[in-house]
C-alpha cells in the first residue's frame, strides 16, 4: 500500500499522491486501502495542518480499475463483502470533506468516476484547462460511489447533478470550472505548481480558524438554521482565543503581514 499511495509531510503540507502512473492511478485494492490510512492520518497528525491530494504521472484518477473488475480469474465476492468493503474504503471521501483541516486537490489529467468523487471531497480544486472531467459510472453500469452524487447536489443541485451523471458528458477543466466544479482552471503545465502554492499558503494560514471555517461549511449542509447560528457562535469566539487571531489583530494595527503559528 505504501508503494501505491505515498505521503509527504513538510512544512505543515501532506502530500498524498496516489501513484499507479501506468494505469492513470486507477484504483484498486491496494490503492484504495491505502487513501484511507493517509486520510486518517491527515486528520489525526498534529503536525498536518493542510493536505494536497494528487495523482502521479500527469493524471489525477480514472477511478476504479474497471480492466481489473473484467478479470476472469478473480475472486467474486459476495454481495455483503463487497459493500462492506466498499463502504471501509469509502471513508477516505468523507475524511477529506470533514476533517478539521483544508485540502486542495491538484487535478490533471483526468479525473472520472471515483477520482471525480475524490477531487470534490476536497475543499478546493485546481485543475488542468484541458483535462479531462466526467462522472463515467452510467458508461460502465455502475451507479456511483465515493459520495460523488451528494457532492454534485450540494454544489451544482439536483438537477446538473442528474444530467452529470445520467448523461455523464466529458468537460474539459475549463468547461468543469465555468458550470462551478472547479475551483482554479490553470494551464495544464501549471496545475501541480498551482495547487502547491495554494495548499503551502493554507498550511501557513490559521489552522484553528480554518478548521471551525469549514466545520461550519460542513454544518450548514445538513443542519438548521439555529443549530448553524449556535455552532457559528461557539467557533467564533474560540477562534477569538487563538494565538492566531491575536496576532493578526497586532499585524492589522501595525500595518505588516501576520506569521501565524496554528494555534
Amino acid at each position: 500500500m505504501s508503494e501505491v499511495v505515498l505521503q509527504t509531510l513538510d512544512d505543515g503540507l501532506l502530500t498524498i499522491t496516489m501513484n499507479r502512473p501506468e494505469r492513470k492511478n486507477a484504483m484498486n485494492r491496494d490503492l484504495l486501502l491505502g487513501l484511507v490510512l493517509a486520510a486518517r492520518r491527515a486528520a489525526e497528525d498534529t503536525d498536518v495542518r493542510a493536505v494536497l491530494l494528487k495523482g502521479a504521472g500527469g493524471a489525477f484518477c480514472v477511478g476504479g480499475d474497471v480492466k481489473g473488475m473484467a478479470d476472469p480469474n478473480r475472486r467474486i465476492p459476495t454481495l455483503e463483502e463487497k459493500s462492506l468493503f466498499l463502504r471501509q474504503c469509502m471513508e477516505a471521501s468523507r475524511i477529506l470533506h470533514e476533517m478539521a483541516k483544508p485540502v486542495v486537490a491538484s487535478v490533471e489529467g483526468a479525473a472520472a468516476g471515483a477520482g471525480l468523487s475524490l477531487a470534490l471531497a476536497c475543499d478546493l480544486r485546481v485543475v488542468g484547462e484541458k483535462a479531462k472531467i466526467t462522472t463515467a459510472f452510467a458508461k460502465v453500469g455502475l451507479s456511483g460511489d465515493y459520495g460523488g452524487t451528494y457532492y454534485l447536489t450540494k454544489m451544482l443541485g439536483s438537477a446538473k447533478a442528474r444530467e452529470l451523471y445520467l448523461l455523464s458528458p466529458v468537460l474539459s477543466g475549463r468547461e468543469a470550472h465555468q458550470i462551478g466544479l472547479m475551483t482554479q482552471v490553470v494551464a495544464d503545465d501549471v496545475v501541480d505548481q498551482t495547487a502547491v502554492a495554494l495548499a503551502q499558503s493554507l498550511a501557513r494560514g490559521p489552522s484553528v480558524t480554518l478548521g471551525y471555517i469549514k466545520r461550519n461549511i460542513n454544518n450548514a449542509e445538513r443542519l438548521s438554521l439555529e443549530a448553524c447560528f449556535d455552532a457559528e457562535a461557539l467557533h467564533h469566539s474560540r477562534c477569538g482565543e487563538t494565538a492566531d487571531h491575536k496576532e493578526a489583530a497586532a499585524a492589522f494595527v501595525e500595518k505588516r503581514t501576520p506569521v501565524f503559528v496554528g494555534r
